[in-house]
């Protein structure tokens, strides 16, 4: 017969097996879903600059200000960004006459220590951190419609 007390200590060795193994797991999760996340967001504000590109008469200041509002959404830790609001950089190439903008985002994630490992083993890592870019080109404007990008935005003065 099992006593009281011979069956409590059996229970912590499994809880001092099964803690351990429990938080690995969830750190093997919550990497990628962090990095996941800041991707989603430097997609979406690239997507956004490449419409404002093609539709604003703003300087390059002006758009690198919209797209850091854009990326305030990402937490400043650095399992989601690096390095805080001048840690982004912002690119806007276009459009040309051909109606083509491509836009970049580049930032840097500081992984977990588990993960951090594996990365440096990789050989993907800068510096202990994981460069993430994300770029977007994209037609905006029609192919039919005639004249060069100067008469296009015209039509707004």
């Amino acid at each position: 017969m099992v006593g009281i007390g011979e069956r409590s200590g059996q229970t912590s060795v499994e809880a001092a097996l099964l803690v351990p193994v429990v938080l690995t797991l969830v750190a093997l999760l919550v990497q990628p879903a962090c990095v996941l996340y800041t991707r989603a967001v430097m997609a979406s504000t690239a997507a956004e600059l490449t419409r404002l590109a093609a539709t604003s008469r703003g300087d390059e200041e002006d758009v690198r200000s919209y797209a850091l509002r854009r990326l305030a959404a990402v937490p400043d830790l650095p399992v989601f960004h690096e390095g805080g609001e001048g840690a982004w950089e912002v690119a806007v190439t276009g459009p040309g006459d051909e109606g083509r903008v491509t836009a970049s985002v580049e930032g840097r994630v500081q992984p977990l220590p588990l993960l951090g490992v594996i990365v440096a083993a990789l050989g993907t890592s800068a510096g202990g951190s994981v460069e993430l870019r994300v770029e977007v080109t994209r037609e905006v404007r029609a192919s039919w419609i005639g004249g060069d990008y100067a008469e296009w935005v015209g039509i707004w003065d």
